[in-house]
């Protein structure tokens, strides 16, 4: 069992003690470039089904390929680090995700395309939760790793937030294949340096959890797909169904195993304690409420303000860089406070956010709506770090791999699950207005179930695709649509709101006698620490 490097009372570095920033310097930057994937390919969408025939729902895949591979295997790859070395399992995902990025590059077609894709989605899941885990090792003081990790967040969030900013100028200047090919030199350059600086940890105990690991995998990766899925075609169609159906079994037979194995891949008690329970909704809320609202913001500002892809991109600049200061803030809040002071702060933040953006309508000035982008950059970089914070602080270093992945699991489907929700809620919104504006100017019913049909196509993104509609058409689908993204919003900020008051209650200052639930290995006090 590997054990922890403890600091020297003089503060030099012990011999053969980690090289702390090239190592959190690794895992950043291999960090980054695994979540600008998940985002930077949507600018290249255009391209590619121009040069590959891929169609809609080939694009479809293109972008879900990663996304539903990434979030399936998030658990096992966190696992498999704690239980083979957190150092093995991150190199591995790291050439996993490199190989293919080239893959991805060099495709021809849209089957390798997106088998590419497949193939990064796996390399992410198994890199991600090494990032954290060996921080949690090598960042031993208390202080010290809620800083490391608000940098970690900072970065997380910046991958996510430069993707728009980033893809639409590459594929511009260089054709889609470069936001691919960006990713070969960098990730060589991580395997490279990840096997000469990052330390080896690792918990050999017990059996490999095989069922827990197989059935996690098969209810994660249905429910995502039905999710994804059930927007286009239908939420009682056979294939959403029947995935909704395989992953409500599968959850619950992997409850049963877990309660049952010596060693499980994810201990159920973890959510016993309410500070890690509110960190985890935590995570998940805000992905809901904030990824769930971008996704149909970048609609509003290219089908209805008239923005181009990458001018889309570029007019979220104020939050991405908000995000990056407020994530190291929250990190250093953390540790002189409490991670209970940051998340609250940065899930209201981000509810004002979404209220203060359904404001505005049709025909909105961006000078009007800029104050908003800000607000919520700085929400997302605050809430963002004290979950990592606090689930990393209150488990046994033998579990770190198991506490990230789950953390990271719950942002990923809260993310999806918000893209789904807010979507049914939007399409549903803007149908019912769409309709009765229509009905309104005269239109007869065929011509308005028509019109309404082609702009609810695909979740209410049909508004960009009205051509040479007459004005009046075209003028009540982005009313409409309006209407609905302000239902969205409001749903999203109403989550954002009450998740706010719940973690505040949940993350109350303990009792002296209450203790986190793993006892195995050192953890950290909820009491303010001196920064």
């Amino acid at each position: 069992m590997a054990t922890e490097v403890r600091p020297r009372p003089d503060g030099a570095r012990p011999p053969g003690e980690p090289r702390k920033g090239v190592i959190l310097g690794v895992l950043c930057v291999a960090l980054f470039i695994a979540m600008l994937d998940n985002v930077v390919v949507s600018n290249a969408l255009p391209t590619i089904d121009r040069d590959l025939g891929a169609g809609v729902s080939g694009l479809q895949w293109v972008m879900e390929a990663y996304s539903l591979v990434f979030a399936a295997f998030l658990l096992t790859g966190g696992t498999l680090g704690d239980r083979y070395g957190r150092r093995r399992v991150f190199l591995v995902g790291l050439s996993l995700f490199t190989a293919g990025s080239a893959l991805c590059a060099l495709s021809g077609s849209l089957g390798v395309l997106i088998g590419g894709r497949v193939v990064q989605g796996l390399g992410g899941a198994l890199l991600m939760p090494g990032t954290m885990a060996i921080i949690r090792h090598v960042f031993t003081d208390d202080a010290e790793r809620a800083r490391a990790i608000g940098l970690w967040s900072g970065v997380s969030g910046a991958g996510l937030a430069l993707g728009p900013v980033v893809g639409g100028p590459m594929v511009d200047a260089f054709g889609w294949a470069s936001i691919f090919w960006i990713n070969v030199p960098i990730g060589i350059a991580g395997v490279v340096l990840g096997a000469v600086f990052l330390p080896e940890f690792a918990e050999r105990r017990g059996r490999l959890d095989v069922a827990g690991l197989v059935l996690g995998v098969i209810a994660i990766g249905s429910l995502v797909y039905a999710l994804v899925e059930g927007p286009a075609r239908g939420w009682s169609s056979t294939p959403v169904l029947a995935a909704a159906s395989v992953s409500a079994v599968a959850f619950v037979l992997f409850a049963v195993v877990e309660l049952r194995v010596a060693t499980p891949m994810l201990d159920l008690a973890f959510f016993r304690d309410r500070f890690v329970a509110a960190a985890v909704w935590g995570g998940f809320a805000v992905s809901f409420g904030m990824f769930g609202a971008l996704f149909f913001i970048g609609l509003l500002m290219q089908d209805i303000y008239g923005w181009s892809a990458a001018g889309s991109g570029y007019t979220g600049l104020p939050a991405t860089v908000a995000l990056m200061a407020a994530a190291p803030v929250a990190g250093r809040l953390s540790a002189r406070y409490h991670p209970r002071v940051p998340l609250v702060a940065g899930l209201a933040l981000c509810a004002v956010a979404l209220g203060g953006l359904s404001l505005y309508g049709v025909g909105a000035s961006y000078a009007a709506y800029f104050w908003v982008l800000p607000v919520l950059g700085a929400g997302m970089g605050l809430a963002m770090s004290p979950v990592s914070i606090t689930v990393m602080s209150r488990v046994a270093p033998a579990r770190a791999g198991m506490a990230s992945a789950t953390g990271n699991t719950a942002r990923e489907l809260g993310g999806v699950f918000g893209i789904a929700v807010l979507g049914a809620v939007l399409t549903a919104r803007l149908s019912d207005s769409l309709t009765d504006r229509l009905g309104a100017a005269g239109l007869p019913a065929a011509d308005v179930r028509h019109t309404v049909d082609a702009v609810t196509a695909g979740g209410g993104g049909g508004v960009g695709h009205l051509g040479q509609a007459p004005p009046v058409v075209r003028h009540a689908s982005e009313t409409a649509f309006v209407d609905g993204l302000h239902l969205a919003l409001w749903t999203g900020a109403a989550v954002l709101a009450l998740s706010a008051a719940v973690v505040a209650w949940l993350m109350r200052p303990e009792p002296r006698a209450e203790q986190p639930v793993e006892q195995s290995g050192p953890v950290a006090d909820t009491r303010p620490v001196a920064a």
